[in-house]
């Protein structure tokens, strides 16, 4: 599985671990390198942008296709392993559009499966976001719901991802959720089982010395490009006595300027996945307790 070869990058560098103070000068040295690569886009492309709507728009298509149907709503592979306790995640990324002008993109799917848990359950979790900082925690900082109107949120988070180095995003996410089957939510009663949410990235800024008094959201032509663009999708269903959870996440980030390859691949390449695996364990662990 795709999957394995990343999770062992990870693991190796886990291994390799750096005492605190060389992880600072790394860290350190790293941004220093980023800010003067010279014909790195702070902003993604436009052609970048249209490639990935476009994928986008392909994973959307066949994830509505999925929720439509109340035979493979959620099918997952490996259910004996799953039912075991173990995750799955998975590299979906193909290999022809994983790079983009100047971009890199990342798709990513995770499936976990939560005895004794239920559809209700998962989405009353999925839609506090006031308790994202703890649930989440400490990816998740803090969450504003900025409007609601029903199953349709507009949302925004502060949110850090460290690996080696740490970074501080604002983002804003346009969340809906949705139950299974028809327009209605449902087929033959099995929509209360089921169901599935959409998370759209709608800005994402990344924040210079966040909590301080000189903090302040970098501009376009300072930003590092760590993060420009990120869609999750949730599906679950309620099979055997338990929840069957499913994440999927598609993000944008900048492409890995030449020479700097050592630096730039760790963070780019293992945060994606790291951060989808960390999210799936989470909502496990609080849907256990």
């Amino acid at each position: 599985m795709p999957g394995n070869v990343q999770q062992g990058k990870v693991q190796i560098m886990k291994r390799g671990q750096f005492s605190n103070s060389r992880k600072i000068l790394v860290g350190v040295g790293l941004l220093a390198l980023l800010d003067g690569s010279a014909g790195v886009a702070a902003e993604p492309a436009p052609a970048a942008v249209a490639a990935f709507n476009s994928y986008i728009g392909a994973v959307e298509t066949r994830l509505a296709e999925q929720h439509r149907s109340a035979d493979n709503f959620l099918a997952p592979e490996n259910s004996a392993q799953l039912r075991q306790g173990e995750l799955v995640v998975e590299e979906m990324t193909p290999a022809s559009g994983k790079d983009l002008p100047g971009a890199l993109l990342h798709h990513w799917r995770g499936t976990a499966f939560i005895a004794g848990a239920n559809a209700s359950d998962f989405e009353r979790t999925m839609k506090d976001f006031g308790s994202y900082p703890r649930f989440f925690s400490p990816q998740v900082v803090r969450v504003r719901v900025l409007a609601r109107d029903g199953d349709h949120f507009d949302v925004t988070m502060r949110v850090r991802q460290k690996h080696i180095i740490t970074v501080v995003m604002d983002t804003a996410y346009d969340v809906t959720f949705g139950r299974g089957g028809s327009a209605e939510g449902n087929f033959g009663g099995l929509g209360a089982q089921c169901g599935y949410s959409i998370s759209r990235s709608t800005h994402i800024a990344e924040i210079d010395s966040p909590g301080s008094a000189h903090e302040r959201a970098l501009g376009p032509n300072e930003a590092h490009g760590f993060l420009w663009r990120q869609n999750i999708y949730w599906s679950y269903e309620e099979q055997d006595g338990g929840l069957f959870v499913q994440i999927e996440s598609v993000t944008l980030t900048r492409s890995i300027p030449v020479g700097l390859g050592w630096a730039i691949e760790p963070f780019v390449e293992s945060v994606p996945r790291e951060s989808l695996e960390f999210t799936l364990r989470a909502a496990r662990d609080v849907l256990r307790r």
